[in-house]
C-alpha cells in the first residue's frame, strides 16, 4: 500500500513538473528567431575561431593580461574584505554561542541572508552610483556579497563543530572568549580558509562580469567587443578568462589540499 501511494505521489509530481516545463516552453517569446541568420551565425563562429592576439599584451594597461590581473585583484581584495567581515556576522549568527539569546542568532542569520540575496552585479550598480565607476566599486560589491555567503557557511561550520573540545577547556576554567579564540576559531581555521579560497575562485568569475556596469576589470572591453561585433577580440578575452579560471582553480585546489 505504501509503495502504491508512493508511486501515485511520484506520478503526480512528475506530471506537475511536465506541465511546468510545457508551460515554460509555450510562454517563451520566440519572435527573435525571425531575425536569425545562418550566415550571421557562421560569421560569429569564424570570428571566435580567430582570436585577436594583438590584444594579449601591448603595455598600455588596457590589454588582456593587464585587465585580467586587475580582475583577479578586485576578486582577491573583495574576498579578503568579505572573509574578515564575515567573522563578526558568524559570531553573531551561531546558535551554540548564544543559547540564552536565540533572537540574536536569528538576527545574524537574517543579515547574512539579506546580504547574499542580491548578486554582485546589483551591488556593483549601487556602488558605481555611490563611489563612482572603477575597480573600487567592484571590490565593494564582491566584499558585501561575500560577507553574506561566507557568513552563512562559517556559521554552519561553527554550529556543527565537535563541542567536546570546548567542554574540555571549560572544565579547567576557560571563559567564553578564551574558548572562542583558543579552541573554536583555531580548529575551524583550515575549513574557513578552504571556503574563502573556494569563494575567491567564484569571485574571479563574478569580477569578470562586473565591468559590464562600470565596476572595473575585463567585463567592459568584453561587452564593448560584443556590441561592436568584434568577435576576434571577444574570442581572446573569453580564452583569457577560461585559462585564468583554470589556473586559479588548479592553484587553490593544491592549497586547499594542504589545509586539510
Amino acid at each position: 500500500m505504501i509503495l502504491k501511494d508512493l508511486s501515485k505521489k511520484t506520478i503526480l509530481w512528475l506530471s506537475l513538473l511536465l506541465l511546468l516545463i510545457i508551460y515554460s516552453a509555450v510562454s517563451i517569446d520566440y519572435s527573435g528567431l525571425s531575425s536569425f541568420s545562418l550566415a550571421m551565425g557562421l560569421d560569429v563562429l569564424k570570428g571566435l575561431s580567430q582570436p585577436d592576439w594583438s590584444f594579449l599584451y601591448d603595455g598600455s594597461g588596457e590589454d588582456l593580461i593587464s585587465l585580467l590581473i586587475l580582475t583577479i585583484g578586485i576578486a582577491f581584495l573583495g574576498t579578503a574584505i568579505g572573509t574578515v567581515l564575515a567573522i563578526p556576522f558568524t559570531l553573531l549568527s551561531a546558535t551554540n554561542l548564544w543559547p540564552s539569546l536565540p533572537y540574536l542568532s536569528k538576527l545574524g542569520k537574517f543579515l547574512c541572508n539579506l546580504l547574499r540575496a542580491f548578486p554582485e552585479l546589483v551591488f556593483a550598480i549601487i556602488f558605481v552610483k555611490v563611489v563612482g565607476p572603477g575597480p573600487f566599486a567592484g571590490v565593494m560589491a564582491i566584499g558585501v556579497h561575500q560577507i553574506g555567503m561566507l557568513g552563512k557557511l562559517f556559521t554552519e561550520e561553527l554550529e556543527g563543530m565537535d563541542e567536546s573540545l570546548t567542554e574540555e577547556v571549560e572544565a579547567i576554567g576557560a571563559n567564553f572568549w578564551q574558548t572562542l579564540f583558543f579552541v573554536r576559531i583555531p580548529s575551524l581555521m583550515p575549513i574557513y580558509s578552504s571556503l574563502a579560497l573556494n569563494h575567491f575562485e567564484i569571485a574571479v568569475r563574478s569580477a569578470a562580469t562586473l565591468g559590464l556596469v562600470g565596476a572595473g576589470g575585463i567585463g567592459a572591453p568584453l561587452i564593448f567587443a560584443i556590441q561592436t561585433r568584434n568577435w576576434s577580440k571577444v574570442s581572446i578575452i573569453l580564452l583569457g578568462v577560461v585559462v585564468t579560471v583554470f589556473l586559479l582553480d588548479l592553484i587553490t585546489g593544491i592549497i586547499r589540499k594542504k589545509l586539510r
